[in-house]
């Protein structure tokens, strides 16, 4: 269940009456347990689950203890919950209790407590969501109204276009989705007395729309009507009585195209979206769009009519724009709307963009000024020109807070001044954004006028904030397109006022174009955002060119570039024509393997720096057993402090920030220095190479039942038959052989039957094959296509494996073994070769040198192990590590048959197996150092100052890189 569903479930359940037995059973089944658990929790006796020690108790191991009682009882209740020994025994996380009529319950992790009346529980929901294994934050928690109103705005949605299926086509999906947004305005203004009377809105449709819904969309079509016409020129219009107490609105979100109301560059919207896909403003109703026309709103059913009544009775006043936004953009994505509520951005998770980008700059000057009227009349002054940019907005949460942040600025400057009802400077045109999808594009809008609307109230108070709210400007702020076609000067330009709309591209660019009004008096501006990310495999062929479109002519590497380096490269090039910092949040990987390589001279040639870098992190959204994707926020500027703000997060999940001298492209703070592919190894390694690449058509590697039916002799088997190690064989110990016939033993080999029938399917697939390579190879096809195999020994390390592993999956095997080309191999090398690999210096080098695949690690011979730093070694040292390995592998042995993917399970891992790998990073580390490494952090900079002094290529000698040769080297990515 994700956490709509949630909340409906447990609504639906505090509406129902009181029933003491069944109740404890009902509100576990609202967060998603099912019925055989229910079953088992209810059940008395021998087979229960129940572990509770209180009479009526239920209690669900490891998540919570809960008990209905007496009228009156609820604190004793609670008390008796928390103090009892099967609460502790069992590690619930919540207790509860409830008569019926009172409400309490505690997460005793944090001792965090809700009460209320009974039929009020569901407003709390999100305090339990954890229950359901939905990760939340303090904002979901304390405000889960805007989870009801997305999922009451969502049943309305769906129900809406049942009854008006054109308007789920592409050419109406625009007005439905702008007339939702038209119904979010109007739920809100009702409630926080911008209609001047409570409930106007829902009150009117009610009372003038018939109950079966027949004249319900005429009711709404007229109303809409009135906000768009002036006081003045109502009596003219017509406007009925009824619909005249409403407000004049304005803003383009009740307006008819060609009206003085509509914001500038309407009309050309079809011009401009077949070259960029930019209509000039976000609210506006489309070209075909007749207001006082039925058709402008969609027709309601009985049952449509009775959401939209239940979705006006929610109290909006509780609406939190920071929140709301990236909730609500679902209902309009049929894609997206199966992951409803999953889609909140935590305001924490923001700030560390915004803080470091300007916000603490903006603080500390506060500090400085102090009470210095002339200093904050120049601080209040500079934050009014501050322009902030998010070029991938969605629904503008980055834009949201940033003006909320800014104002509480600007209010505590005039607070200081004298001045506590001075209205604000900050203009709502400053924060400008782009967003692909139209109504995300229309809700960022919406979610900024509702947070300039809160705080007004918040510093002038309710009266002066709605004597200004009326009508809206119909300013340009959010334009609605691909962002990166877009040209961003046209959407953020740097001074001056109409700016001409511009297309990259010379055949794209419309020949009727707008002006964009914009005024800004050179102020800073800030660029920032959540790009979207994906890699180079999951690209569509439109994203794809889209990346070719920036980069072409700059580099041969593109194809293998992120979707995110594309904001990137566009931002450095917006940094040519004006002063500019921005900060993205992006995947780890632009900073780490060829990509660094790819991207950061392109960045860097432009004169932009790394200013600040939040290494990695989880960005987690709200949604069940969603671990997050593993990202990393990078600011870039071309004027970076002397000391540069390097941030990482420890296990607790406090950032922590360090000034550094200067910030490399792999986020370590050091010279800015590129690891290049080297082809043999740098220090006195042993070489590593590939495994066996078989191009076999699967017919020389056989499972364990293949070989069985194979009724090979004991000499045939031990003669032709190995075994082979793919990465997943050795990580999880599965059985898996192959077929190994030397070149002096292909004769005897044809005469066993199974064999020659198996050799033969491999020459006809290679003959089949496209490859002329491989079509040559079909004259040895008794053999891999790249057969090795070791003289005594060989190490082996797969080629991907989760970063959520502390050391790389690395081990030693016999002669015997084929190591397949999933991993790469180290053939009859010393065994301290091994206590390397293991090593964590080993693992942090390859996190950050060597690319992922998702999350994991994606080990490169190449990138990682050839260009390894590592001082020279003694034969002492040689015969250390050697001893730390055989250590290592003792202590596996111990504990077989445990796997590899047994054994090193952070969760699981023995300890005795944890204490032979903290003594080879001792014994390592001592002698890169004399002693430990305090962390991660510190190992990073020894190792890239050891890189740098071994004279490895620098950022102009790698303007244009090699690209990568899938033939004849190691794929980096699937």
């Amino acid at each position: 269940m994700n956490a709509i569903e949630i909340e409906e479930a447990v609504s639906a359940l505090a509406e129902q009456p009181f029933d003491a037995a069944g109740f404890p059973f009902e509100f576990l089944e609202a967060f998603g347990n099912k019925a055989t658990t229910l079953k088992r929790l209810q059940v008395a006796g021998k087979g229960s689950t129940n572990q509770s020690d209180l009479p009526g108790g239920v209690l669900q191991r490891n998540n919570i203890h809960l008990a209905t009682c007496a009228a009156g009882d609820v604190l004793a209740t609670l008390t008796s919950l928390r103090e009892s020994p099967a609460s502790t025994k069992q590690k619930v996380k919540f207790i509860l209790a409830t008569d019926g009529v009172e409400f309490q319950a505690e997460n005793l992790a944090d001792g965090e407590t809700v009460a209320c009346d009974y039929g009020k529980f569901s407003d709390h929901f999100g305090f339990f969501l954890p229950l359901a294994g939905i990760t939340t934050v303090k904002e979901i928690r304390e405000n889960a109204f805007d989870i009801k109103a997305t999922s009451r705005l969502n049943k309305l949605y769906i129900e809406l276009l049942k009854d008006n299926a054109e308007w789920g086509t592409a050419a109406r999906r625009h007005d439905l989705n702008h007339f939702m947004a038209r119904l979010i305005f109007c739920f809100f203004a009702e409630d926080t007395d911008i209609f001047y009377s409570e409930d106007l809105f829902t009150a009117t449709v009610d009372q003038m729309s018939a109950r079966d819904s027949s004249n319900t969309h005429e009711v709404l079509s007229e109303i809409f009507r009135a906000m768009n016409t002036k006081p003045t020129e109502r009596e003219k219009a017509g406007i009925k009585n009824w619909a005249n107490v409403f407000p004049y609105v304005n803003g383009g979100l009740f307006g008819r195209p060609g009206s003085a109301d509509v914001p500038v560059g309407t009309a050309n919207e079809k011009a401009n979206e077949k070259a960029v896909n930019v209509p000039p403003s976000a609210l506006h109703s489309h070209a075909n769009e007749d207001v006082g026309a039925p058709s402008s709103v969609p027709r309601f059913s009985k049952i449509a009519r009775s959401y939209l009544m239940h979705v006006g009775n929610l109290d909006w006043t509780k609406i939190n724009p920071d929140i709301f936004g990236s909730m609500i953009q679902a209902v309009a994505d049929d894609e997206e709307r199966g992951a409803l509520g999953m889609h909140y951005t935590s305001v924490p998770n923001i700030l560390k963009v915004l803080n470091p980008l300007f916000l603490d700059d903006l603080r500390e000057k506060l500090a400085e000024a102090g009470d210095n009227s002339r200093k904050l009349l120049n601080l209040r002054h500079r934050i009014a020109r501050i322009r902030v940019f998010d070029p991938a907005c969605g629904s503008g949460n980055f834009l949201v807070i940033a003006y909320k942040e800014m104002r509480a600025i600007e209010a505590e400057i005039n607070s200081r001044r004298g001045e506590h009802h001075k209205r604000s400077e900050i203009p709502l045109t400053n924060f400008r954004g782009i967003e692909l999808r139209d109504f995300s594009a229309e809700i960022a809008r919406l979610a900024l006028i509702i947070a300039e609307y809160q705080c007004d109230v918040l510093y002038l108070g309710q009266k002066e904030a709605l004597a200004e709210f009326l009508p809206l400007d119909t300013k340009n702020w959010i334009t609605c397109g691909n962002a990166l076609r877009v040209d961003w000067l046209s959407v953020c330009p740097p001074t001056g006022k109409a700016v001409k709309l511009r297309g990259d591209d010379l055949f794209s660019t419309p020949r009727d174009q707008s002006e964009i009004d914009f005024e800004n008096e050179a102020g800073e501006t800030f660029i920032c955002g959540n790009p979207p990310y994906l890699g180079s495999t999951w690209q569509s062929k439109e994203q794809k060119e889209e990346i070719k479109r920036i980069f072409e002519g700059k580099t041969k590497t593109f194809g293998s570039l992120d979707y995110v380096a594309g904001w990137f490269m566009k931002a450095a090039e917006f940094s040519l024509h004006t002063k500019v910092a921005t900060a993205f949040v992006a995947t780890n990987s632009i900073c780490q393997g060829q990509q660094v390589s790819f991207l950061w001279p392109l960045i860097f040639e432009t004169g932009q720096r790394i200013s600040f870098a939040h290494t990695s992190f989880k960005w987690r959204n709200l949604a069940s057993h969603n671990a997050g994707v593993t990202v990393v926020i990078v600011g870039i500027t071309k004027e970076p402090n002397n000391f540069r703000q390097l941030i990482s997060e420890t296990e607790s999940g406090e950032s922590v920030a360090t000034s550094v001298a200067n910030i490399n492209a792999y986020l370590v703070a050091g010279e800015d220095v590129i690891v290049g592919k080297a082809m043999s190894p740098l220090t006195a390694v042993s070489v590593m190479d590939f495994g066996n690449k078989a191009d076999d058509g699967g017919h020389l590697t056989l499972e364990a039942d293949e070989v069985n039916i194979m009724n090979l002799s004991e000499d045939e088997r031990s003669r032709f038959i190995k075994y082979f190690y793919g990465s997943k064989e050795f990580i999880n110990g599965e059985s898996r052989y192959c077929i190994w016939v030397l070149d002096k033993d292909v004769e005897n080999a044809n005469e066993i039957k199974p064999i020659r029938e198996r050799i033969e399917r491999v020459r006809a697939a290679r003959l089949k094959s496209k490859d002329a390579y491989a079509r040559g190879l079909a004259a040895r096809s008794h053999q891999f296509k790249t057969p090795r195999l070791a003289s005594r020994n060989v190490i082996i390390t797969p080629r991907v494996s989760s970063e959520n592993r502390q050391y790389l999956p690395v081990g030693y095997l016999d002669s015997s073994a084929v190591i397949g080309d999933r991993n790469f191999a180290l053939y009859d090398a010393p065994l301290w070769n091994m206590a390397l690999i293991a090593s964590r210096l080993h693992w942090v080098w390859i996190g950050t040198v060597c690319v992922r695949m998702r999350t994991d690690f994606s080990y490169s011979n190449t990138l990682g192990w050839n260009t390894f730093p590592l001082p020279p070694l003694t034969e002492q040292n040689k015969a250390d590590l050697t001893r730390c390995a055989e250590e290592i592998l003792l202590a596996r042995e111990e504990h077989f048959p445990a796997t590899i993917a047994d054994l090193y399970d952070p969760k699981k891992m023995p300890e005795n197996l944890r204490a032979a790998h903290d003594r080879n990073d001792e014994t390592l580390e001592r002698i890169y150092i004399g002693r430990r490494f305090k962390n991660d952090t510190e190992r990073l900079e020894k190792l890239f100052e050891m890189y740098t002094k071994m004279g490895r290529r620098d950022l102009q000698s790698l303007s244009q890189p090699k690209p990568i040769n899938e033939k004849t080297d190691p794929p980096q990515r699937d």
